[in-house]
């Protein structure tokens, strides 16, 4: 058990992960504040002209799916890199499969 945790913690795609997870963290934050920003000037502009403004309805769209892509990638849920490692979401976010875990792809490297 002790080599198996040594192992792990010299991981590199381990912590390269982790450094990829403290950067789309810091993402997430400016993408919050952006979307409160959004959210309430298009609620401001509804109650003032009683219409939404469509530009800004797809790009809360857009904004909700990135922040939704950085979530699935910080819980593990997803392998893929978001904006500005990925391309930037069009539309709502599609169901994917789940990824194979990170445990299980390390292990299927020992095995070559």
């Amino acid at each position: 058990m002790d080599e198996e945790l040594k192992q792990n913690i010299k991981e590199r795609k381990t912590w390269l992960r982790g450094l990829y997870m403290l950067l789309f963290l810091v993402f997430y934050s400016v993408a919050k504040v952006i979307i409160f920003a959004v959210i309430a000037f298009q609620f401001l502009l509804t109650l003032f002209t009683g219409k939404t403004n469509e530009r800004l309805v797809k790009l809360g769209q857009s904004l909700s799916t990135y922040l939704y892509q950085i979530l699935t990638f910080l819980t593990f849920n997803s392998n893929e890199h978001p904006y500005p490692f990925g391309a930037w979401p069009k539309g709502a976010p599609a169901v994917k499969k789940q990824p194979k875990q990170i445990k299980e792809e390390s292990s299927e490297k020992n095995k070559d």
